[in-house]
């Protein structure tokens, strides 16, 4: 693998190209105004091409760029559909690709990790990778014992390089501060480049893993793969296969679409009661409808640990959110540092901002369509609006990161899968502080 290696320069100049981009389509957009061209669709076309560039440059780098680049693909879907179709494919490429080492390099890890004697360990080993994703690459085999096998091997130099494209995104903070306008871009992007770091020892991966697939052993819902042998660089589980969840997306039908969507949420509210864990890496890559009709979850470097289960707080707002005790509500939010100190702001403004993401809880079942995102992503990013000047006194504090990513990119999956399923009664279940 001879591009992980390479020095950073090039990343940074394709990175820093990024706001000049934007600055000049900007200068472009008011043009079209003065043409005729409404507020919206100038302001639809300027973030559709800001997030094109995006993507672009990150598809193009390894290590953390591509792993924060498939955490906001799932967000493609809160593009306008006329303008996301010329790259809405390569977002979903982003997901699971990336060029394959060598065979040398490959058996070369696998020594180093396994043992000059790693092959006895196999009754046959398939060089040509089955997968490949940002910072390692899935083989197929037989074990020893005759059991199919999944083998994740890390792509010499990873470390190094996810590392050095973490230093670089840190230090594009202002462009990520236009995602969230008004919180502190700063401890999230630490936050996210701690997680990130820890997702280099497969050893921690297993241990998530084992964890999952204990709490989830014999689900009739929900396939974890079992972990067969792991090491700080190479993971080997039992094979499991099944429907990629980009496949459903872009051809399953009604029902199917239905039943995966159902599954997702199920699986993300229900495991952190279930194992103290949260699966912290949404992107339809991790997933997979096997043929019995159960979702099968793959990838657990990223997991948030909940030792306690959801935090109560959490559903306590939502509650509240939906019960529109807006006083209350904005008290809450003081308290946790969801709200900045020191910034005056009304508490009818945060609920009419914080409403409409609690919409899906007002219904026996709600229908999650990339028109109810684009929407979503409209109303916050108009900036001659009360929900724009809202978010910039609302703050994400970094322990909630992970589980706002989660939920951000679980929402944005059920969108592309325009999937409709009782996700009040999946909370109610689930969520502590909520039914309460």
């Amino acid at each position: 693998m001879t591009e992980l290696p390479r020095k950073t320069a090039a990343r940074t100049a394709r990175l820093a190209s990024i706001p000049l981009g934007v600055a000049g389509r900007a200068v472009g957009g008011w043009g079209k105004r003065l043409v005729g061209h409404s507020a919206e669709q100038v302001s639809a076309e300027l973030s559709a091409r800001t997030a094109e560039q995006l993507f672009a440059v990150l598809g193009q780098l390894k290590g953390g760029a591509m792993k924060f680049g498939q955490a906001l693909s799932v967000f493609e879907a809160a593009v306008p559909d006329e303008l996301a179709a010329p790259y809405r494919e390569a977002l979903t490429k982003l997901q699971a690709a990336a060029p394959p080492m060598s065979r040398h390099a490959t058996h070369r890890m696998l020594t180093e990790q396994l043992g000059s004697a790693w092959r006895r360990r196999f009754a046959q080993f398939e060089d040509t990778p089955a997968a490949a994703a940002s910072i390692g690459q899935v083989h197929h085999a037989i074990w020893h014992d005759g059991r199919e096998v999944a083998v994740k091997v890390q792509y010499p130099g990873a470390d190094e390089a996810l590392r050095s494209d973490l230093r670089q995104l840190t230090r594009f903070s202002r462009l990520f501060q236009a995602l969230v306008p008004g919180a502190e871009v700063k401890p999230l992007l630490q936050e996210l480049t701690d997680r990130m770091t820890e997702e280099l020892d497969y050893r921690t991966e297993a241990d998530h893993q084992r964890a999952f697939a204990r709490a989830f052993d014999g689900d009739e819902h929900v396939l974890v793969p079992k972990v067969v042998a792991s090491s700080p660089k190479v993971i080997v589980t039992e094979w499991a296969t099944g429907i990629p969840l980009a496949s459903i997306i872009r051809d399953g039908d009604r029902d199917t679409r239905n039943r995966v969507g159902f599954l997702l949420a199920e699986f993300h509210y229900s495991s952190p009661g279930r194992c103290g864990l949260l699966h912290s890496d949404p992107h339809p890559g991790n997933f997979m409808l096997t043929a019995d009709g159960r979702l099968c979850v793959i990838d657990f470097g990223a997991a948030a640990k909940l030792p306690n289960g959801l935090p109560p707080i959490h559903g306590r707002m939502m509650r509240l959110a939906l019960d529109g005790k807006s006083d209350e509500l904005l008290e809450l939010l003081r308290e946790e540092h969801f709200v900045r100190p020191g910034t005056d702001i009304h508490a009818s403004h945060v609920y009419d901002y914080l409403a409409p993401f609690v919409e899906p809880l007002r219904h026996d079942t709600f229908h999650f369509t990339r028109r109810w995102m684009q929407r979503q992503a409209w109303r916050l990013s108009d900036v001659r609006g009360q929900d724009f000047r809202t978010g910039r006194s609302l703050n994400l504090p970094p322990q909630y990161l992970m589980l706002h990513r989660v939920l951000g990119g679980s929402t944005g999956i059920l969108c592309q899968l325009d999937a409709e399923l009782p996700v009040r009664d999946i909370i109610t279940r689930w969520q502590p502080g909520f039914a309460d």
